[in-house]
Parts: C-alpha cells; sequence; structure tokens
C-alpha cells in the first residue's frame, strides 16, 4: 500500500501471497465502527489495503446506507476484490497517493496493514488527510507481546508474526510467508497512532485463528487484556 523496493512490490503482486484479514476480527471492528458512525448520514468508508475484498465485503453488510470503497495498490488483489466490493480504486499510502480530496472520508479502516508497510509514518499522515475532523480510524495488527511470543522469546525463540526473510520461516513456529516489516506492541500501537495526529479511542485484543486449537481457549481469554492479546483492535479519531 506504500512505496516499496521492488523485491516487494513483486512480493506483494503475487497471487500465492495471502492478502485477507480474518472474518471475526472484520466482525468486531466493523460493529464497533457501525456504533461510532450512528447519525451519520451516508459516510464515506475507505478499506484502505482491502486485499482481496473478502473483509470489505463483510464490512458492507454491516455498514448499511454507507458508501465503502475498497483501496489497494495491488493490481492483482484488486483484480479479486472487484467482484466482492462495489468501488475499488488504486492508491498508495504515500504523499497524497490515495485518489481522493482532503476530508473526504468519514472513516478507514486499516486491517492487517501497517505492518506491512515500509513507511508508516507517511502512510498515517496520509489517512489523515483523507479522513475528516473527528473521522474515524480502525486499525488492526499483530501484536508482538502477544502472550506466548512473550514465552517463546524467553525461550530464544523468533515471535510469532515476526519475519526475517521474504523467502521462508526461519526460527520460529509457521511456515507461511506474509511479508509483516514492523511489529507493535499496545503500548507502542497507541503512541504511534497519538503522535499521527488521532485521539485514540480505544484498544481491543482479538483472538488469532493459527494459533492451535488446543490453546484457543486460552488465547480467546487472553483478549480482555490487549497487551497480551494475539491481534490489537484500534479505534481512533482524527484530530
Amino acid at each position: 500500500m506504500t512505496s516499496t523496493l521492488p523485491g516487494l512490490r513483486d512480493f506483494y503482486e503475487n497471487p500465492a501471497v495471502p492478502v485477507a484479514s480474518g472474518t471475526p476480527r472484520t466482525l468486531r471492528q466493523t460493529r464497533v465502527l457501525a456504533t461510532a458512525l450512528t447519525g451519520t448520514r451516508a459516510a464515506t468508508v475507505l478499506d484502505v489495503g482491502c486485499g482481496d475484498g473478502s473483509a470489505a465485503a463483510v464490512a458492507a453488510r454491516l455498514l448499511p446506507g454507507h458508501r465503502l470503497i475498497g483501496v489497494d495498490w495491488s493490481q492483482d488483489a484488486l483484480r479479486r476484490a472487484a467482484p466482492r466490493v462495489p468501488h475499488v480504486v488504486r492508491g498508495e499510502l504515500t504523499d497524497h497517493g490515495l485518489p481522493f480530496r482532503d476530508g473526504a472520508a468519514d472513516a478507514v479502516l486499516l486491517s492487517e496493514v501497517v505492518e506491512h508497510l515500509v513507511d508508516p509514518d507517511a502512510a498515517l499522515d496520509e489517512i489523515r488527510r483523507v479522513l475528516r475532523p473527528g473521522g474515524h480510524l480502525m486499525l488492526s495488527t499483530p501484536n508482538l507481546a502477544a502472550w506466548y511470543n512473550r514465552a517463546l522469546l524467553l525461550a530464544g525463540v523468533q515471535p510469532v508474526f515476526s519475519e526475517v526473510s521474504l523467502r521462508a520461516i526461519h526460527g520460529r513456529p509457521g511456515t507461511e510467508v506474509v511479508g509483516h516489516l514492523r511489529l507493535y506492541t499496545a503500548r507502542a500501537l497507541r503512541e504511534f497512532v497519538a503522535a499521527s495526529g488521532f485521539e485514540v479511542v480505544r484498544l481491543t485484543g482479538a483472538p488469532f485463528h493459527g494459533v492451535p486449537r488446543a490453546l484457543r481457549p486460552l488465547d480467546r481469554l487472553a483478549c480482555a487484556a490487549p497487551a497480551l492479546a494475539s491481534i490489537l483492535l484500534l479505534h481512533a479519531r482524527r484530530t
């Protein structure tokens, strides 16, 4: 979603690279957004980094009467999103890389995107530009300090979600390479978003579908403490 090195551009245009966030966390985010948009008529909601459009399609069902637009840098992702999302456009998270005027959007969904960005500061600047004052940012990202990552680090194992190569997974559980470049703790995410001109309204946790089945009850329990949760879900407003 932002200007990348040639190798990264090729990586994200590869149809084999996953480009969808999970449905459960999309439902959590969209329910919060639907409540926040109560009283707002025909809001414009941008799903920035929409991937294959599956999350946007889920969100659209919970946002009747609002206009949802899928935005992505990858042409392959947009081709897959087009049948699912009424409106899709190509855009980048760089200076004026989103094809919208200043303050055009009422809300932005940024689901599982910020961890892929070379320049997340420029990305939030661009999102802030297209949001109206008081507009909503719904951001989700993996938690570097998830409960199991703390144990893995103590054992000298690379944390889940972190990647040291675009070719293969090394030093940690799992086999799927998805291109994570940056990871956040709950504290770091709050500070980063606030420093970018947003007021953090709420930070909650969500489970991760990749947790082994036997450990899923514990993963759901950890959601009560966002600092330990697998996934961080943040709601902020543009100041």
